[in-house]
């Protein structure tokens, strides 16, 4: 299941507790909270005026002020440095198998679709869940598969952690394969920020129409 459209509506005013059955590096089992909803993300009773086609927080996240190492090797702090309106934070890995290239080319896609004015508005921040792997090196090799624009970061787990959990995504950690290699279990929703805050929110599987559609009405806020 996917926060890809507006959640139904039942009560006017009510809160939703939807689950999300996305996560990378593993299979969801139904009806039960994923790793991409932690807990079930609460989100705001939407009506047809929603100002957006994505999940809307019950209360918006708040960037937090969280420094991590850049591909180019300099600090960058999470709230300093998203010097962006528009910023649009995904958590992911180099050696995901699954989700993760998904999304990522659903990001590229919609990056490239937006109106030039807004893409010049727009910052794509990727996050790595697996910094033991992801020198700068590779997560710089790894997005300009991508787009050479996309910024990645990496850094001590407990901060990516603790910025993680700030936004909502959960990580869960090293899961050990038979080939004596790894995955690791890490929400796959994208957060769209508005300066500090983050009034919506788009899980694997959003059509890119509809992040284009969030995206340009975020850089109009």
């Amino acid at each position: 299941m996917s926060l890809s459209t507006r959640p139904g509506s039942a009560l006017a005013g009510a809160l939703l507790a939807t689950t999300v059955a996305a996560s990378c590096g593993g299979a969801a089992e139904p009806d039960l909270p994923q790793p991409d909803n932690p807990g079930g993300v609460i989100v705001s009773e939407v009506e047809d005026n929603s100002r957006f086609l994505g999940a809307e927080p019950a209360t918006p996240y708040h960037m937090p002020d969280v420094t991590l190492t850049a591909t180019n090797h300099e600090r960058f702090n999470l709230i300093t440095d998203t010097g962006y309106p528009v910023t649009l934070v995904f958590y992911g890995y180099t050696h995901c198998p699954d989700v993760c290239p998904l999304v990522m080319s659903d990001l590229t896609a919609a990056y490239l679709q937006l109106p030039d004015e807004v893409r010049d508005q727009t910052q794509v921040v990727v996050v790595t869940t697996d910094p033991r792997r992801d020198t700068p090196e590779v997560m710089r090799a790894y997005l300009d598969r991508y787009h050479e624009d996309f910024v990645g970061l990496t850094g001590d787990l407990p901060d990516i952690v603790r910025a993680a959990d700030a936004m909502g995504v959960a990580i869960e950690g090293m899961k050990r394969l038979p080939s004596g290699g790894y995955d690791v279990g890490h929400g796959a929703q994208v957060i769209g920020f508005f300066a500090d805050h983050a009034p919506v929110i788009w899980t694997q599987g959003t059509p890119v129409s509809d992040l284009v559609a969030d995206v340009t009405v975020l850089a109009g806020s």
